[in-house]
């Protein structure tokens, strides 16, 4: 397995084609700058030798840079045809990792110079990500692939993706709208030599990761796809979920993965016999794959089965949420006879029917009742997890009863909080509360459908392994 301490943790970080604008090496450096890397940035560019961008010189060459002093990671971002002769000095220097971010190689059928670019590689034990690619995202040693949006903070999501948007899009989706953060996150592009595999291997062994995501358009061989069959179903029996976003499964889509990556794409029943096989969980966008994340990240060390007890301030918003659930094989069970003698106790026997799903009517209004609702909910011994349905009213008041409670109840809380106004004001109080909740481990929902999915197949995956 390779050793990826150099990638992650990079003593010094090389840009070959730094220049002053907001793109290709400048892009990468901006990148370091915005998110305070705070270890030795080295700039090449024979165009500017001599000259200094953000106070750092540039060099004509790598070479140029004494032996004594470690570089770890280079960023090769030139024209394509270059990458030869570049990547030859980066050997000669003794780089281990080396992430080509330039395109134009098999994506557009020029297979002769990937082969090229991989023959020096092998020639002096570099390991390349990409080409075509952004290469890494390691939140905890200040390392990014964005300009913005993107924050030096750490979790326990490990993300693998072809796509370098993507990867950028969702890790940021991921930190600012879901608080589920990266342990690293990983743009690989054409994959010539670093590929899926290989990052696999590392998440299975990283203490940092507790789970994976995915975004495949391909497979580079049987030999790569065998071997990945083996990690994936590893990762799964070792307790480490791995989320599987497949893409190609159109004609449309398969021919643009062969002009984006350059690779075949493969059916939609072969990756769905892989998740059987695996444990994998297949999902079929990117919102459905960070709150899938998002749930594992924030209940994942907490029992679960597929008993819900619902509450709402509404009968037709329970009874929704009852359909859909049900329709993505979750059970909505019996309270016990006890809870309904507990909800006597404190509600009003007008407008409130003691059954699961439970109506709270207007009484679920009343911060106490709330309460006192979410504590009953929770000793009942039908149900695994408490779904409450919450679209207005997001004060101050109503969240410290939600942390009063939570912080004595032994199951998930789970909110849905879809959007039924617009209006900037009722945004911004539901964005501080959906925060608050995060920090509690509370998953925050923007529809029923997206919590059903990610609450099956997280019941999916531990019935997995159960059964293994």
């Amino acid at each position: 397995m390779t050793d990826f301490e150099k990638l992650f943790n990079p003593r010094s970080i090389g840009i070959i084609g730094a220049n002053e604008k907001r793109f290709g090496g400048g892009y990468f450096l901006q990148c370091l700058l915005n998110i305070g890397f705070e270890k030795p940035i080295y700039l090449f560019n024979p165009r500017l030798k001599g000259k200094r961008l953000h106070d750092i010189e540039i060099y004509d060459s790598i070479l140029e840079i004494s032996d004594d002093i470690p570089i770890d990671y280079v960023i090769i971002a030139v024209p394509a045809q270059y990458s030869p002769a570049l990547l030859e000095e980066c050997g000669k220097k003794g780089i281990p990792f080396v992430t080509i971010f330039t395109s134009g190689f098999s994506e557009i059928g020029n297979h002769d110079l990937e082969k090229k670019v991989l023959e020096i590689a092998k020639k002096y034990k570099i390991r390349i990500i990409g080409p075509n690619c952004l290469g890494i995202f390691v939140p905890k040693n200040k390392i990014s692939f964005s300009l913005r949006h993107l924050e030096a903070k750490s979790g326990n999501l490990g993300m693998i993706f072809q796509s370098g948007g993507l990867a950028v899009y969702i890790s940021s989706m991921g930190q600012s709208v879901y608080g589920t953060y990266p342990s690293k996150v990983l743009s690989i592009g054409n994959q010539i030599d670093l590929n899926f595999v290989d990052f696999l291997e590392y998440f299975l062994h990283d203490k940092e990761t507790n789970i994976v995501s995915m975004y495949v358009e391909n497979i580079k061989s049987k030999e790569i796809g065998r071997k990945f069959l083996k990690i994936v179903k590893q990762l799964s029996l070792k307790g480490k979920p791995v989320i599987l976003w497949k893409v190609g499964t159109g004609e449309a889509s398969r021919e643009a993965i062969m002009s984006h990556t350059g690779g075949l794409a493969g059916s939609l029943k072969i990756w769905e016999a892989i998740t059987k096989q695996t444990g994998a969980l297949l999902v079929n966008n990117s919102t459905e794959l960070i709150n899938l994340a998002m749930l594992f990240q924030h209940i994942s060390s907490m029992p679960l089965n597929r008993n819900m007890g619902i509450t709402a301030t509404g009968g037709g918003a329970s009874i929704e949420t009852t359909d859909v659930f049900e329709r993505y094989s979750l059970k909505i069970p019996k309270f016990d006879s006890t809870t309904a003698d507990k909800f006597k106790e404190f509600l009003p026997d007008v407008n409130t029917i003691f059954r699961n799903p439970l109506d709270l009517g207007a009484t679920g209004t009343i911060p106490e009742i709330f309460y006192k609702t979410l504590i009953t909910l929770d000793s009942d011994p039908n149900i695994s997890a408490i779904i409450f349905i919450k679209t207005y009213d997001f004060s101050h008041i109503f969240l410290e009863t939600i942390k009063k409670a939570y912080k004595v109840m032994k199951k998930p809380l789970i909110c849905i909080a879809y959007k039924i106004v617009d209006d900037t004001s009722d945004y911004a109080n539901k964005v501080l509360f959906k925060r608050e909740l995060f920090k509690l481990k509370v998953p925050v929902f923007e529809s029923i459908e997206l919590a059903a999915k990610s609450l099956d197949k997280m019941c999916t995956f531990r019935e997995f392994v159960n059964k293994h």
